[in-house]
């Protein structure tokens, strides 16, 4: 579902170039939940970024659900970006002045919304979200707020979602409830990418990369079980 090849990101800084990535691939398969760790700085966020086809590498390609993201017009992209990945970050990104009803149908904005309120209903009581559906984010607890976002991600139906530290807010109980539904989706067939500082969360994945100072150093996955006798 998602297969980074060789992606290389720099930046300009005040001390000179920052290399964000360096020759990054990795793979994602459907039904598979990855998440990756490393440090502040080492490269993970703007990987995600580069997986959402939010920013271009300086060298490489990506290729979600067989389509080579930047190969694609800006407007093209944006068009499969909505249809084709969900995005969960830290701090939201709610529109204060919407409902949670009215925040989760922002991401049928741009795209075939045909169902998309029914869909939105059946995320919000998935999330035990309905009994606030009319609320605005001001009204809801950081918890709360982070499963709207979750349920805007998941509204059209993506291949790929891209979470980025969506439990860093969290107190561990809304911390869970997120987790469980990235899990879930995965288990439904959807890709998952998460990059977390948190080690509790990365046991939930079916494998874990490391990257440090841009470089993806280990890739692991579950032992295999064998049977004794």
């Amino acid at each position: 579902m998602l297969q980074v090849e060789n992606v290389s990101k720099s930046f300009a800084g005040p001390a000179g170039e920052v290399r964000a990535l360096q020759a990054v691939s990795l793979s994602v398969a459907a039904g598979e939940f990855v998440a990756v760790r490393g440090a502040s700085g080492s490269g993970k966020s703007t990987l995600l970024l580069a997986c959402g086809g939010l920013l271009q590498g300086d060298a490489g390609r990506v290729v979600v659900d067989g389509q080579d993201v930047y190969a694609m017009s800006a407007n093209r992209r944006a068009s499969f970006r909505a249809g084709r990945i969900g995005f969960v970050f830290q701090r939201f990104h709610l529109v204060p002045y919407l409902s949670v009803r009215d925040n989760v149908l922002v991401a049928s904005l741009g795209v075939d919304g045909t169902g998309s309120r029914q869909r939105a209903e059946r995320l919000l009581e998935r999330l035990g979200m309905t009994d606030r559906a009319e609320h605005f984010p001001a009204q809801l607890s950081t918890g709360e707020r982070q499963r709207v976002a979750l349920a805007r991600a998941m509204l059209n139906g993506p291949k790929l979602l891209l979470a980025d530290e969506p439990t860093g807010n969290l107190d561990p109980e809304n911390g869970r409830i997120v987790l469980r539904c990235l899990a879930e989706f995965a288990e439904d067939g959807g890709a998952v990418l998460l990059v977390t500082h948190d080690a509790a969360a990365a046991e939930l994945a079916d494998r874990t990369v490391l990257l440090e100072k841009g470089r993806l150093v280990t890739d692991t996955r579950p032992e295999a079980t064998t049977a004794n006798g």
